[in-house]
């Protein structure tokens, strides 16, 4: 059996979970009505609640779950293995990761738009939405750190890549401006920009910019970083229809063009695994179980997600029944994405050993693994190599950024929210709620702190998603609906997460590792905290406050 073959079960997989038990989760669980009310009509404003068509939202809310993480999980889990990796994606896509993102944006739509931290308090009662917001401000703090050094990093990599991705943001800004404030229709202008930009791709490589001439080479990473974080900010605070809605759009059609090229590429060339399907992991990897489930998050479940789904996605959902192609289609587009991840390290490398040596390799070389084996698919169409890398790098760059301007625009919806709920001067205030949301991150790369945390990064995200699933299963029971289908997945998130998260911090005790030590040990008690409040909600029966539940 080679790649092409596994690559066709796995997508059979993939939709079968869509067209069967995504159907069940909608209307059999959920019970999704075509009419209800929807808060980006009822709460329109022009700035986030923005009655958005189905494509262009599918688009928006698939690029800013889409990031780097789907690709840099597999391409370290692999370590154990193709099989157990590719298991664990497309059982996880169908069955939990499609079921947390779908049922965050669907009680986020039948709440005002409200986050899921603040449905917490009503859910759960008022405590709780102050757990949320902790765990949500250190999760995408997190996220907004490590997105930036990734992309810096492939900048400095892969310089054929700084001038496609600029060129995509000032397209996306004319296509924006054209579309809302003339009345034209978004499809055409985004395929013209889509292929105008891979035609910026090699021109980008035959005219490779750096900093490095400004800054010095040393410097060149944190100068991206500064660069990225402003546009960020800019980003966060614009109407979404200026740039995040077009440029996601954009993006949304270059991942389908990518994974579409790429898998006619495994199909061409139907390479062998050059990894095992089960691995002997080297001797620093840490067990299969339970970090195989904790590496890979995004693509197959994530807490973050869930912060999309209900902090901008819902906002934009102008019928409520899409929230099945774009809630639960587009994780399972995140897991055809994590799908294809796999097979480019574990069958597209030509020495998969060197990269997989040890478990410190592997994580730091994951990026330009699945680089290096996804152009080896696009190589099989007769794309030469350096052009086919610079394709596949503009892709994971592009989806990064996409993730990153979401995370700081999220960011700043707590932080507004802090400010409203604690009365702190000008926090409220989007522009100063936006600069707080990127120069903490800031702090973290310039003192190299998001390096120290990135191992509690996966096992926060994941915490998230547990605990997202706790309101979920909670407000169902409230609502009188069918709640196992989502109970189910929130104890084995929980299981996982508290498993992995008690083995984290013997490590960080033995190694004496207080800070790391400290912040887990936090999360542990916040993470016990929720489900204490939980335990007493269930046993309290209603909802604290009014809760919509149509």
């Amino acid at each position: 059996m080679n790649a092409a073959h596994v690559c066709v079960i796995g997508l059979i997989g993939l939709v079968l979970g869509y067209f069967f038990y995504s159907r069940y989760i909608a209307f059999s669980v959920f019970g999704l009505e075509e009419n209800e009310p929807v808060p980006s009509k009822e709460l329109e404003d022009g700035v986030d609640f923005v009655p958005t068509a189905r494509p262009v939202l599918f688009g928006h809310h698939y690029a800013s779950i889409a990031g780097a993480a789907p690709i840099i999980g597999p391409a370290i889990a692999v370590v154990w293995g193709w099989a157990p990796a590719l298991i664990w994606v497309v059982v996880g896509s169908v069955f939990m990761g499609a079921v947390h993102d779908f049922s965050t944006l669907v009680i986020s739509v039948r709440n005002k738009g409200q986050s899921i931290g603040q449905i917490s308090a009503k859910v759960i009662g008022p405590r709780t939405a102050t757990l949320f917001l902790l765990v949500i401000f250190c999760l995408v703090m997190l996220v907004i750190a490590v997105f930036a050094k990734a992309i810096a990093g492939l900048f400095v990599k892969f310089p054929g890549t700084v001038l496609p991705i600029n060129f995509e943001i000032i397209v996306a800004l004319g296509i924006g401006w054209i579309c809302y404030k003339r009345g034209g229709k978004l499809l055409w202008p985004s395929i013209a920009a889509l292929l105008a930009l891979y035609g910026m791709i090699f021109v980008g490589v035959e005219n490779p910019l750096s900093l490095g001439s400004i800054v010095g080479d040393e410097n060149q990473s944190i100068a991206w970083v500064v660069l990225l974080l402003i546009y960020s900010f800019i980003a966060s605070v614009l109407p979404v229809w200026i740039l995040l809605q077009p440029r996601d759009y954009i993006n949304s059609h270059q991942l389908f063009v990518g994974l579409a090229a790429l898998i006619l590429g495994i199909l061409v060339a139907q390479p062998e695994f050059s990894a095992p399907a089960f691995a002997d992991p080297p001797s620093d990897a840490p067990p299969i179980l339970p970090f195989l489930f904790v590496t890979i998050a995004c693509g197959a479940i994530s807490g973050f997600h869930g912060l999309v789904s209900s902090g901008t996605t819902s906002k934009q959902i102008a019928c409520a029944t899409d929230c099945r192609p774009i809630g639960y289609g587009a994780m399972l587009g995140e897991g055809l994405l994590a799908l294809i991840a796999t097979l480019a390290v574990s069958a597209g490398l030509a020495d998969w050993a060197a990269h997989y040596d040890t478990f410190a390799h592997a994580a730091k070389g994951s990026i330009g693994a699945f680089v290096e084996g996804a152009a080896m698919f696009l190589g099989a169409l007769g794309m030469p190599t350096a052009p086919a890398q610079v394709v596949i790098a503009v892709m994971v760059i592009s989806f990064a950024a996409t993730s990153l301007d979401t995370g700081v625009r999220i960011q700043r919806y707590i932080l507004q929210e802090l400010g409203e709920r604690y009365s702190i001067p000008g926090l409220s205030n989007r522009y100063v709620a936006g600069i707080v949301a990127v120069v903490m991150p800031l702090g973290l790369c310039l003192g190299g702190q998001e390096r120290a945390l990135w191992p509690l990064f996966g096992v926060t995200n994941q915490l998230l998603a547990g605990l997202s699933l706790i309101v979920v299963t909670l407000w169902l029971k409230q609502s009188g609906r069918r709640y196992l289908p989502v109970a189910i997945p929130m104890v084995l998130v929980l299981v996982i997460t508290t498993t992995a998260l008690v083995s984290k911090l013997a490590q960080y005790l033995e190694n004496g590792q207080h800070f790391l030590l400290g912040v887990g040990t936090l999360i542990l008690a916040l993470q016990f905290w929720v489900i204490l409040e939980a335990l007493m909600a269930a046993r309290r029966g209603g909802p604290v406050g009014e809760t919509v539940t149509s």
